[in-house]
């Protein structure tokens, strides 16, 4: 799932998705080598915590392979109890 379809007829900034990919632009510009796919998914699940937590839980629930509605339950509890990076 992008990052575009995950923020969809949210009220993101168009400032604040433009900084998540710049971010992983970088973080595949400066690692050794390659960086695996693993390593994106974090850094945009991580970016989307601190932007949108709707934002977070669409793409975690595809990123994460949510089987049931209590997965999304444990992931928006860890919101909760996970602090910010922008905090």
């Amino acid at each position: 799932m992008g990052v575009e379809i995950t923020m969809a007829d949210r009220p993101v900034a168009q400032d604040a998705v433009d900084d998540l990919v710049a971010t992983v632009e970088r973080a595949a510009y400066t690692s050794q080598g390659s960086i695996s796919a693993e390593e994106i998914g974090e850094i945009v699940l991580d970016g989307l915590r601190d932007i949108d937590e709707v934002s977070y839980l669409r793409f975690a629930s595809v990123y994460k392979d949510f089987q049931k509605a209590s997965d999304f339950e444990k992931e928006a509890a860890s919101l909760d109890s996970e602090p910010s990076t922008t905090e």
